[in-house]
């Protein structure tokens, strides 16, 4: 199995951080890859809840993703789920959030179970284009 992790910091204060992934109608304004779009944001932010997020590129085809919320620690730690509506396969995302200086944060995200290095590399170049998106909502 592989995994991805990224390490990156954010000029905002760790529970603003979190929140980015907790609310829908702020999730979707970030949670797409380039310019592509979420025009359906669907979170159950609970222990044992579900969620679904479609990201949608400009020839309006869509990409769907969903999963459970495996553990939710705020504003410190997600665990959750991650299946492609196109795919049998699951992996698993885990978010640490930790507060730096200066009302500054860091974001780390594991993404693992993956079955091949190929699909992992996709999964890395997808998470930078959602991440490089994150800033414009803190």
């Amino acid at each position: 199995m592989f995994q991805l992790k990224i390490d990156q910091e954010f000029n905002a204060p760790v529970a603003t951080l979190f929140n980015a992934w907790s609310k829908p109608e702020v999730l979707a304004k970030w949670f797409a890859p380039g310019d592509m779009s979420v025009p359906e944001a669907e979170l159950e932010f609970k222990k044992g809840g579900q969620y679904r997020i479609v990201m949608e590129n400009k020839e309006r085809e869509q990409f769907i993703v969903g999963g459970t919320y495996l553990e939710i620690d705020s504003p410190n730690k997600l665990v959750f789920s991650w299946q492609w509506s196109t795919s049998p396969h699951i992996t698993q995302v885990t978010v640490l959030f930790s507060e730096l200086a200066d009302n500054k944060s860091k974001l780390e995200l594991i993404h693992s179970e993956f079955e091949t290095q190929e699909f992992c590399d996709k999964h890395h170049q997808g998470w930078m284009g959602c991440l490089a998106n994150l800033p414009r909502v803190l």
